[in-house]
């Protein structure tokens, strides 16, 4: 791993325009086309095509039906993979925490999953979470970019001054989640070798899991790099003019996923396979004017739009729908009292499908 001191070293923000290059550019054609024949054959062979019908029996178990198969407590939705995982394959998944859940369902079914490297026990959390392996939460397109630029790329640089001093002791990276005590910056340093060794290991996995979590991102404008997340608020008294909060743009995010396919095409797996899911955990808060249950709306609907979109203009990405799961099950059983932390039995749930789905 390159580290630079000097900020006209080129960054992860400067190599996205903020309008996406033509390479990157998002089509304005349908995402698929059918005739009609196809159509009514794809009704016609969809076990979940109708949402409702005259009377049926809204309470009937084993109904074919959207409206019997909402009043579950666990909503299974009809799953068709492009394509299959084998049980030796490595799996890496990054993204928001999500991922992290993702990770031990896979780990739970004897799946080596290179993310939830053993480097990182020694990574103690600072709060109540039960594991240090949110320190690698990535939280949006930007960061998941970044880490993989940082990792894969032989001459990318990771931008050292983005790095800031909290005390004459401690030091802040703004590319993990803070869920670690503040170290001095040889430690700091440290951490952030751990991970970049650590994220290299995609290389080897034929499957990579993408959690998109988050749409309103924070740059560093003195480092020229979008960061991880919301930094941390002391930043914004010493340094107040250091950040800015932006409501990134279906484009842009469209762009950073097909940087991180070409990423993963060059340099991962030489049959890599990538699932991207949308977190179903919401905003803790926002930054924007919005109520935060619209901002909420508003940054899941744009991700999981990007989502649909990226898998259908590629054969190695599908969309597997954990945040319809969790959205269209009893919300009682579904979520923590916070209606923020999806509950074991729900991310359990979701494994269980995901495995039979794509696992051989």
């Amino acid at each position: 791993m390159q580290m630079t001191n000097d900020a006209s070293a080129t960054c992860a923000d400067e190599l996205i325009d903020s309008t996406p290059s033509d390479r990157y550019r998002f089509s304005t054609q349908p995402s698929y086309v059918a005739t009609a024949a196809e159509a009514v054959n794809n009704y016609r062979e969809n076990p979940a095509a109708i949402w409702y019908k005259d009377n049926a029996d809204p309470n009937d178990w084993d109904g074919k039906y959207a409206f019997q198969r909402l009043r579950h407590t666990w909503f299974t939705p009809h799953v068709a993979p492009k394509f299959k995982l084998y049980r030796q394959d490595k799996v890496y998944a990054i993204g928001s925490c999500f991922a992290r859940g993702l990770e031990n369902g896979l780990a739970a079914h004897n799946i080596a999953v290179e993310s939830a490297a053993p480097e990182f026990a020694k990574l103690q959390a600072a709060n109540r979470e039960g594991s240090g392996l949110g320190f690698i939460n990535k939280y949006n397109t930007y960061s998941i970019l970044n880490e993989l630029r940082w990792a894969l790329e032989p001459h990318a640089e990771f931008p050292r001054d983005s790095i800031v001093p909290l005390t004459q002791t401690t030091w802040y990276d703004p590319h993990t989640n803070p869920t670690l005590e503040f170290v001095d910056l040889q430690e700091t340093l440290e951490r952030r070798a751990l991970m970049q060794a650590v994220t290299k290991r995609i290389r080897d996995c034929r499957g990579v899991v993408l959690t998109l979590g988050m749409a309103e991102v924070w740059r560093d404008v003195k480092a020229k790099v979008f960061v991880n997340r919301t930094p941390i608020p002391s930043l914004f008294k010493t340094d107040p003019d250091r950040y800015e909060f932006q409501l990134s743009s279906f484009g842009e995010n469209w762009a950073n996923l097909e940087a991180i396919h070409a990423l993963l095409s060059e340099y991962g797996h030489s049959d890599v396979h990538i699932i991207v899911t949308v977190s179903p955990v919401p905003l803790m808060n926002t930054f924007s004017t919005m109520d935060i249950v619209v901002a909420n709306t508003w940054a899941k609907s744009l991700l999981r739009a990007i989502a649909q979109e990226w898998a259908a203009a590629h054969s190695n990405v599908d969309y597997f729908p954990s945040y319809e799961i969790v959205q269209n099950s009893d919300r009682a059983a579904a979520w923590d009292l916070d209606l923020r932390h999806v509950r074991g039995t729900g991310v359990q749930h979701i494994m269980d499908l995901f495995v039979r789905k794509y696992i051989e």
